[in-house]
This record gives C-alpha cells, structure tokens and sequence, in this order.
C-alpha cells in the first residue's frame, strides 16, 4: 500500500488504540508506561473523566461559532488565565507556533507604535519556538531552519543564561523592543539557566522599555511545579505564550499579556478562524479547573524531586552520565554520547521516552503519574541507560 503521508516524521514502529491514566496500549495489546505525555501535553494522562465528560459534553451542544461572535467558553478561560498569571489579556489560536507567532507581532506592532522602523526581538540560542517561518527563524537551531532560507529578518541572539550577554547585544541595535526566552529549555535539552536569569532580563526589559516575553508552551500548566515557571521566580512577563498542557491533546494556544502589550492588537491586526473555539476553551477550562482542584502543580514538583533523588541513585558514578537536571516534570539526562538508539530500546521495554539535543533523555510524565509508576520510571530508565552505555 502506498504511503500518503508526508515524510515529515521518522514515526516509530507503534501504534496505539487506547489509553488510561500513565498507560497506553498499542494494537497488539502490549502495555507501556508514558513518560512523554504526548511531548508535555497530556498532563492529565489518558482518558481522563473529566476531559472526557467534557468533550462529550459539549460536541452535544455546540463546537465552532467563529469570532465573529461572543464565544463564552473562551470568555470564562481568558478570566481563569488571568486570575492566575496576574496578567491581563488574552488571544487564542490553535498552536504554540500561533501563539509565538501573536506575541512576534504584539512585540512588532509595539515597536511601530514608537516609531521604531525595524523593531529586532532578542532570542536564545538553543532554544525552539516553533516551525512557521517567523518562529522558526527565531528558534536558535540551524537543522530547523535549513533548507527554509531566507529566514524572517528582525531577531537578534544571545546565549542562553547570560544576562550580560542580551545587554551587550541591544548596546549594538537601538532598535531591539523584546526579549523572547524560555524559562527553561525543552528541545534545548532541558536546560535550566541560572537563578536570577529571569530575574535579571525583566530588570533588563524594565530598564529599557522592551517587552519581556516567556515561551511557556512546555513548561506551563503546572509540568514545573508551578503553574507557570516563571512563578518560581516571583516576576510577570509582558507576554507569556501557552499550547501543549493547556488542552490535554485537544489543539489550542493562548498568547497572554498585560499592560501596553494587552492593548496592541485592535480589531483587524491579528485573527484566527479555529483559535478559541467552544470545545478546546471547554477542555482547556477543565484542565485548568483539575490542575487546581488535585493541585497537579504540587503534585509535580513533589514528584519531580522524588524522581530526580532516584535517578541520581541509581545513575550515581555511572560513566557517560554527564548530568541529571529538572524541574518539577521536566528532567533530563545528559549523556557523554549520541543516545538516539534509547527511544527505541525505551519502546522495546515497554516505556515511552524521548532524546533532545542527540545526547539528553528527556522526561515528560503525565502530572497525574502515581508514585509506583515514577519508581518504575525511576528503575526502567536507569537500567536502558546503564546497558546502553555499557554496550
């Protein structure tokens, strides 16, 4: 039979039927532990009641009106958004790549509203932002930029983690408006930057009238221990962009903002005929209702140290083993080598993982993970690491 899929993806040899909780079952009925989530997306695992009650529910009542109209759905999760990030305005789209996109152009807009010719946004190297032109040419990875040239004009680099290094950049281009960054790098190789990094650009960002803009799309909805990671560090960004763990796998994004940046867009600069819809803002309200109510977030953080404690023992003097690193759900493993072959043998046992950056397992487990399967976790993915470094 002829493939009429786009090769786009190096798909693994598995498919799957069903799933529940921290468990998927593929065709053949053999059972594996996620620790992917669907890349940080099922946060609440598989087959959750409420997500489920919820769908049901409302594909019975109404799915899509445009915005054309009042969406009350959307209304009711821009309120929840914003009691709990602080801030004060939302946009939704279908995609984080969307929701970068909505926060690239607030942050160019912004700057032609102060006469600013060719407004440049400061971006990290290593870090990923998405796959349409314009974040993909702010993504700091060249393999996700080949072929694609010429890149979107206007962004400027610095290394990641490096305050000093984002000032020494605007010193040489008056025209920088933003600063866009990760609170933590995910497809960078979950990388975590230094204490008082966030800290510093917001001071940064304050100084110098630009906008501080945090790419939340991994690291939200409570994967880190908090709701937001950037609340670990007690700062509001200007615009703070969301996807993945905000609809639990039904598609959405959300670019939040407050003060000047709220107030940018006016009827007719930015839209979407998806973004927003009453199904995915019914979901993504009941993920947020579920998050706070079993207080995923602190379950999360708890769990995290617990598995990162474990993996510590078990990988303690092991050689190749360069790092163990995370926060709350978000861990890595970095090895001295290439470790691509692990998905593979990870599948193989019956466990789902994923390799960033060629050489860093990354760990992604459903918040609802229980504490017999983060020992699991814990055990089966030490033990691939250890043979595959001893092979």
């Amino acid at each position: 039979m002829a493939d009429t899929l786009m090769a786009t993806y190096r798909r693994l040899p598995v498919t799957f039927e069903r799933g529940e909780g921290s468990w998927l079952w593929d065709a053949g009925g053999k059972r594996y532990l996620d620790a992917l989530s669907g890349i940080a997306v099922c946060g609440l695992g598989h087959a959750h009641p409420a997500i489920r009650d919820a769908i049901c529910e409302q594909a019975g009542l109404l799915l899509h009106t445009s915005n054309l109209y009042t969406v009350a759905n959307q209304q009711n999760l821009a309120d929840d958004l914003v009691r709990l990030s602080g801030m004060d305005k939302v946009f939704f789209a279908n995609s984080g790549a969307e929701a970068n996109e909505a926060a690239i152009k607030i942050a160019r807009l912004f700057g032609h509203n102060q006469g600013i010719e060719n407004p440049s946004i400061v971006v990290m190297e290593n870090s990923f932002h998405g796959r349409t032109l314009a974040t993909l040419s702010a993504t700091g990875n060249r393999r996700v930029q080949a072929g694609f040239e010429p890149l979107v004009t206007g962004f400027l680099r610095a290394p990641y983690g490096d305050v000093e290094s984002v000032r020494a950049v605007a010193h040489n281009a008056p025209n920088v408006v933003a600063v866009l960054v990760e609170p933590i790098q995910g497809e960078g190789g979950v990388n975590i930057p230094p204490a008082e990094y966030l800290n510093g650009l917001r001071d940064l960002c304050t100084d110098n009238g630009w906008l501080l803009m945090l790419d939340e799309i991994q690291t939200g909805m409570g994967r880190t221990g908090r709701m937001f990671a950037h609340q670990h560090n007690g700062i509001l960004p200007d615009v703070m962009t969301l996807a993945k763990g905000l609809g639990n796998g039904v598609p959405i994004g959300a670019c939040v903002a407050r003060g000047t940046a709220a107030e940018v867009f006016t009827p007719g600069s930015h839209g979407t005929t998806f973004g927003g819809n009453p199904l995915a803002c019914r979901v993504a309200q009941t993920v947020v209702s579920t998050i706070e109510k079993e207080d995923l977030s602190g379950r999360a953080a708890q769990l995290g140290e617990a598995i990162l404690r474990g993996l510590r023992e078990q990988l303690q003097g092991v050689a190749g083993v360069v790092d163990i690193r995370g926060r709350g759900l978000l861990i890595g493993i970095e090895l001295r080598q290439a470790c691509g072959d692990l998905v593979t043998r990870g599948l193989e046992a019956g466990l789902l993982i994923n390799v960033t950056a060629d050489n860093v397992v990354r760990l992604l487990p459903p918040l609802v993970l229980d504490d017999a399967q983060a020992a699991q976790l814990v055990s089966e993915a030490s033990g691939l690491i250890r043979k595959f470094l001893q092979t």
